[in-house]
Formats: structure tokens, sequence, C-alpha cells
């Protein structure tokens, strides 16, 4: 029988084991203390009560330590902006936004599941994400100096429980490591079960960095998907259908809550996991259920009252079909929604997003009079969300306003831009930044000259600028709207043209030449979307110099 040493100031946990064996010893750093113990087979189910009153928001008291250890693998993520559009869609799939709070949670995990991402293919041929299989968390690494370092944890070894509580991913280990006083039962590499209990001071940092989680699979049949739109020769992320609440919590991705039953929802209460980024659609039940080709997409409004009624925060997205979701029915969905309460933050609408590759799907594009119409259906509630809640809740993303053909609106629209992420607001922010230090910039040398590569979408409203650039830097600017040929003319965003489009679009590179493309066409491997490496675009370029940029006046700026 062993006896918990160093957790006051919680009565002490009693573990009986079939094999008593003596207890390492035990360590001291600073005012932590540490105590070791060795578990045969036979108990690796035993358990301890565990309590956590009070946590509430502190669970969070360990992030910085993840953040930290994460620094070099995001180190080349910058903050996320948008030249030109990004879409809700790619942002979710392909790129990780550097939120003060949100590294914790690495983006996918294809170390972790038994099977590996899949380019091209149907749905039906795209391999399955792990299903809870493998639900543990492996240490990735163990951070200089700490605790997790004193007490000699391995890289690879598993966290199976901590305080008595089964340990499922990153969030569970962020949450329960919020506890100053712990018993955490470990795995190691070679099998070996191993009981640490830790006390220490209140936010001491346990040094451990987690394994990435493994990536919750959409399961649903969107009608509008734009993962079923993806061509050969796509990035692998591209292919993950995801839809897990842990990349909305900790990146803003969308999720639509069909693959959450009651403890699901549970744990989002529990683990007071909020803001929450919902993908709804709509509010009918049996409309949703046609969308999603999912029976459990029905349950959208009482999952949402559940969460709100538990004081969560939603953010609400409807990605707008023309003779789907439209006319009533998104005026129902817009009303039922407000009428949920201040936990729903904010509603913003998207366009249907359509490629070459499925264009043939029951949707069609917007026209430009419905995206106008669309706009016009919001004013009302954003009326009445101005006057009794003092901001003005229902927006429409910028691809919905540049899709329309109207100017976009100005700063007061979008009211603290906080969903410029999600494309709300990023083009307006984009543009007044650019405006504002145009007449800042460096000149640059006489003979050279300026080309500013974009997406169809985004080109009308550079070339306005065009000249004030050509003025400020004393060469010639131009600015060239590139034909996506890869995903199809259909998709005129920024974010997503491949760089072989790209590379097309500039057939007379010379010297002087200044190259500016989107850098969130990059990701983190610097490839295209297409799987270009950019190191063979820059080398097609020569002797041109190739500079991407997430804003034209920072690019402008380097030596």
């Amino acid at each position: 029988m062993y006896r918990s040493r160093g957790v006051s100031p919680r009565k002490a946990s009693l573990i009986t084991s079939s094999t008593p064996q003596p207890a390492i010893g035990t360590r001291a750093k600073n005012s932590t203390q540490c105590s070791t113990r060795r578990l045969p087979d036979g108990d690796r189910d035993a358990r301890w009560p565990v309590t956590r009153q009070g946590l509430g928001t502190r669970m969070f008291e360990d992030m910085g330590t993840m953040n930290t250890a994460y620094d070099t693998v995001l180190a080349r993520v910058p903050p996320w902006t948008v030249w030109g559009q990004g879409t809700s869609r790619t942002r979710s799939m392909a790129r990780i936004p550097r939120h003060s709070l949100r590294n914790a949670l690495p983006y996918v995990n294809l170390q972790g599941c038994p099977t590996v991402v899949a380019p091209g293919g149907s749905r039906s041929s795209t391999p399955s994400r792990c299903r809870g299989r493998c639900a543990l968390i492996r240490i990735a690494d163990v951070e200089s100096g700490s605790i997790a370092e004193e007490l000699e944890l391995q890289i690879g070894t598993r966290v199976v429980r901590i305080n008595g509580e089964k340990v499922r991913d990153g969030i569970d280990l962020t949450f329960l490591l919020a506890d100053p006083v712990l018993t955490l039962e470990t795995v190691d590499p070679a099998g070996e079960r191993t009981i640490f209990e830790v006390e220490r001071e209140p936010g001491e940092s346990m040094g451990i960095v987690p394994a990435p989680d493994a990536v919750r699979e959409c399961a649903n049949e969107c009608v509008f998907c734009f993962i079923d739109g993806n061509p050969q020769g796509v990035r692998d992320s591209l292919w993950i259908r995801d839809d897990d609440f842990r990349l909305s919590f900790t990146y803003g991705s969308y999720v639509t809550l069909t693959n959450l039953g009651p403890r699901g929802l549970s744990r989002l209460v529990e683990q007071r996991l909020s803001p929450l980024y919902v993908s709804v659609h709509a509010t009918d039940p049996e409309v949703r259920v046609r969308l999603l080709k999912n029976e459990r997409a029905g349950l959208i409004m009482d999952q949402l009252r559940y969460l709100t009624d538990h004081g969560l925060e939603v953010h609400t997205q409807i990605v707008l079909c023309p003779e789907w979701n439209d006319g009533a029915h998104l005026d129902r969905t817009v009303r039922e929604l407000f009428e949920l309460g201040e936990g729903i933050r904010t509603l913003s609408v998207v366009p249907v997003g359509l490629t070459r590759f499925n264009i043939n799907r029951p949707v069609r594009p917007l026209t430009a009079e419905e995206c106008r119409t669309a706009i016009d259906q919001l004013e009302g509630v954003r009326e009445q969300a101005k006057r009794e809640r003092g901001y003005g809740w229902a927006y429409a993303a910028d691809e919905l306003f540049l899709a329309s053909g109207r100017e976009l609106p100005a700063d007061p629209y979008y009211d603290d831009s906080s969903l410029l992420e999600n494309g709300v607001g990023a083009v307006r922010h984009f543009l007044n930044d650019l405006d504002a230090a145009i007449m800042d910039l460096p000149r640059r040398p006489e003979g050279s000259r300026i080309r500013i590569l974009t997406g169809t979408s985004m080109a009308p409203l550079l070339r306005k600028r065009a000249g004030a650039l050509s003025e400020a830097t004393g060469v010639p600017v131009d600015v060239t709207a590139v034909i996506n040929e890869f995903y199809g003319e259909s998709v005129t965003v920024a974010g997503l043209l491949g760089g072989r489009d790209l590379l097309a679009a500039v057939p007379d590179p010379r010297p002087g030449d200044l190259v500016l493309i989107p850098a969130e066409t990059l990701n983190q491997d610097d490839l295209f979307i297409d799987s270009l490496p950019f190191s063979e675009f820059r080398a097609a370029l020569e002797p041109a110099e190739v500079r991407p940029a997430y804003e034209i006046t920072e690019a402008l700026r380097r030596v």
C-alpha cells in the first residue's frame, strides 16, 4: 500500500497494488514537491476521486507552456491576415492563425492516427480519421528546467490519467493540469506505468508539450462541400474533413455539432469551451437536414439553446445557397438565432463557393442580385441589435459584398472587427491599412517595377490604388488579376490561387521586377495549394525578386 506524499492541502489518496514496489523517491524543485510510484499492470484501472472547485477559466493557467513549445512549429505562421480574400473553409483546413491563447492545441495529427491523409478521390475513398481509438495524449517534448524534466518524463510517454480522470486530448490535459496538486498516471514507451504526485505553486507550468490531437472527422454529406471540389494535386491537408469542436474553440473553425451527443455538449459546458463557432446554415430542421444530409442536423436549435442557457457564447455562420436556405428561410434563421439571446454573439452570412469540380452539384452560385438581396435582409436585425445590444450582430461577409458589386461598408459596419479571420471585414481592414501607409513607402530604384498578383475579386480594388503606390515608390505598379485555372474561374479569392497559375501570370520576368504574391497562398511548409514548392516558384521567376506578403506596404518596406 502506498501513501501519497506532498499533496497537501488535499487529503492523501490510497492506492492498493497487488505487487507492491518501493517508491522511487521524492524530489523537490523550489516549492514543488514530487513523488513517484510505479504500478504493475494489475493496477492500470486504479482511480482517484477528484474535485475541481472554482476552476472556471483557470483551465488555461498552464496554457503558456504549450504556446512556448509550439513557437518553433508555428514560427513561420504569421498573424492571420487576408490579402484579398480567404475563405472560412480554407482557413480551417490549411492555415494556423497565431492567437494569443489558441496555439495550445496543434492543428492536425497524422502521426497519432492509424490512417494518413490520402490526396484525391471521392468522399468514399478518403480514409477515415481516428474516431476515438487514438484518444490519448503522448508527450512530444519536455520544457527545459520544468517539472516534467525533473520527473524525467520521456518523449513518447502517454499521459493516461490526471487526478483519476482519463486524459482524452489536449483540452483535457490543459483543463486537468490547472490544479496545483496533481496525480499523473503515465505509460512510458517501454510500457511501464508510473504514478507521479506533484504539489506546485498555482500557475507553475508542468512543462509537458503534447503531441497533436487526432482530428475529429465530419460526418455530414453537405451539398455544398468545398472539399468535394478539390482538384487532384491539392495539398494533402486540404483533404481533411474536420468537424472538431476543439478546433472551433482553439482556432475559430466553424463546426456543425452533428457529431456531438449529450455527453459532448456537457463537456463543452463543463470545461467552459467558449466562444464556439458553429455553422448553422438554417434553423428549420428539414432545411438543415437537406443541406447537411445528416438526420442529426435538425437538432441545431436544441443544441444552441443548451449551450447558451449554460453560459457559453457562440458565433454562428450561414453558407447561403440559392433556392435552399435563402429568402424566407434566411429570414427565419436570422430571427430565430437572434431570439436565442445574447449568447449568440454574431451571425455572418457567406455565399456558397463552388469549383469547376463540383459545379454540377444541386446548388449553384448566387447571382449579384441575390447577394444584394441577402445583404438587405440583414439590415432589419442589425438595426434591432444596435438598439438592444449596442452592436450590429449580423454581418455580410466580404465575399458577399464583392460578389454583389456594392462598395464595401466603412469600419463602423464591422463593430469590433472580431470576425476578421472569418472573412468579415478583412478586406476593409486591409485596404484601410494600405491607404494609411502608402505615402510613407520608400522609393524604389529607377528602372524597377512592382507587380502585384491577386485574385480576380480583389484586383479592381487594388488597381484603384496602383496610381498612389506608383507615385509613392517612384516606379510603375502593375496589378494582375490571376485566373484560377486550378479550381476554376468561379473561385476568385486570392488565398486559393495555385503556384502554377501565379507563375503563368508573369510570362516576362526581368531584372528589377519585384513580384508580390499573397502570403496566404503558402502554407507553413512553403507549399502552394497545388503542392508547388515556393523555392521552385521563385527560381522560375528569376531574375525577378519574389516576396510573399500579407501587407503590401510591409513587403515594400523590406530591404
